[in-house]
């Protein structure tokens, strides 16, 4: 059985995307890819957007190919699915309670995987080495979180 990640930004354009790709590539690298899988969306997000230009870039740096990412945005049926919820910031946790407020226990900041609580900056439209400090933060969080969202899994939140 498999269990889905959801990783939540804004656009699905950046940060979510980066970090799907991130767990999915930690899950592969320790052999529990058929456990789990990442899977990304946004707030806010247009359709069918492809990864942005930088984001391909600081994931091609680590092995990592965004090209087919396409942008969705969050629905139901992915907070039904998911078996957590990681969002990138304080304003995504709330609007997400407060949309899907069944599935509130769920819902973490990607930050809470270091028992901190703090917003992941978002480095849409800045330069590169934005973006490689916050596909830094996110592979560290995602590499050091690896168990903990293994635990709120296996503990059904």
């Amino acid at each position: 059985m498999s269990h889905t990640v959801l990783f939540v930004c804004t656009a699905n354009v950046c940060r979510s995307p980066m970090a799907e790709a991130l767990f999915n590539a930690q899950a592969q690298r320790i052999g529990e890819n058929d456990h789990y899988v990442a899977r990304s969306a946004g707030t806010w997000a247009l359709n069918n957007q492809p990864a942005s230009g930088n984001s391909i870039v600081a994931m091609t740096k680590r092995g990592i190919d965004l090209h087919k990412h396409r942008a969705r945005t969050v629905t139901r049926e992915m907070i039904d699915d998911a078996a957590v919820v990681l969002v990138m910031t304080r304003n995504h946790a709330e609007a997400l309670k407060a949309e899907f407020p069944a599935h509130r226990p769920k819902i973490h900041l990607v930050s809470e995987l270091t028992e901190r609580m703090y917003d992941i900056a978002d480095p849409y439209g800045s330069s590169i080495d934005d973006y490689e400090t916050c596909a830094r933060e996110l592979e560290t969080l995602i590499e050091t979180g690896y168990p903990k969202i293994k635990a709120w899994i296996s503990q059904g939140n």
